[in-house]
């Protein structure tokens, strides 16, 4: 199945955030409930408004946006879908659009968030380096991927 990738709306924001909780409720099995508390605030606050950052999006056959992803400067920032819309290609358009339309070559992902890095091992990346902590300093070791050459 094709899915369209379209810029995001500035009335889109609130859906985005209730994906990105959504998905990380279902992938991110080691965060507690503090955890996704402390993050939620940043993701609406300051993730998704960082400057230079393209926001784009796939909707489901309602219109509703079911995946966004987040590009800046050649680097994936952010990549959710929906759990209800998983497996269906819409990370894969997603992605394909990143590389295809903005150039995008590396990617962030959390080390324990064995899904993601799987979806981008098969997509082309591989882990050229580790961060024992993330963004906010934070023991959740990052794996720093890039797109592997030819």
């Amino acid at each position: 199945m094709s899915h369209a990738v379209t810029q995001v709306q500035a009335g889109d924001l609130p859906r985005l955030l209730a994906i990105w909780e959504a998905a990380v409720r279902a992938s991110h099995d080691f965060l507690s409930e503090d955890d996704i508390q402390l993050y939620k605030p940043l993701v609406r606050d300051v993730y998704l408004r960082l400057p230079g950052l393209t926001l784009a999006c796939v909707r489901d056959e309602h219109g509703d946006v079911a995946g966004f992803i987040g590009i800046a400067n050649g680097s994936i920032e952010m990549l959710f879908v929906d759990p209800a819309s998983h497996r269906q290609g819409m990370g894969r358009a997603l992605l394909t659009h990143a590389l295809d339309e903005h150039g995008a070559t590396r990617v962030d992902a959390n080390e324990q968030n064995t899904g993601a890095i799987g979806f981008y091992t098969r997509m082309g990346f591989v882990v050229e380096s580790r961060s024992p902590l993330d963004g906010t300093g934070r023991a959740f070791p990052i794996l720093h991927m890039r797109l592997a050459s030819g």
